[in-house]
């Protein structure tokens, strides 16, 4: 199954909102707050790549307060 990590910067303050949400996204298997350059990190599966850019063009860089992200697809 495809899969992805995604490293999230959010706006100041709103973090743990940020990591609720993306909870609550479909094919987010797992959110968490880290320290770093990048506030959070999201591990995404989808059950194609294309789905699983869908996922993540169309819902998890569209949550609420979401500033930038990396994504960074896994090979094997």
């Amino acid at each position: 199954m495809p899969l992805a990590f995604v490293l999230i910067n959010a706006e100041v303050g709103s973090e743990d909102e940020v990591v609720k949400e993306l909870r609550k996204v479909e094919h987010v298997k797992e959110a968490y707050l880290v320290y770093g350059v990048y506030d959070i990190i999201a591990k995404v599966e989808a059950e194609t790549m294309d789905k699983l850019k869908e996922v993540i063009a169309s819902k998890v860089r569209r949550v609420n307060k979401v500033s930038s992200t990396l994504t960074m697809m896994v090979t094997k």
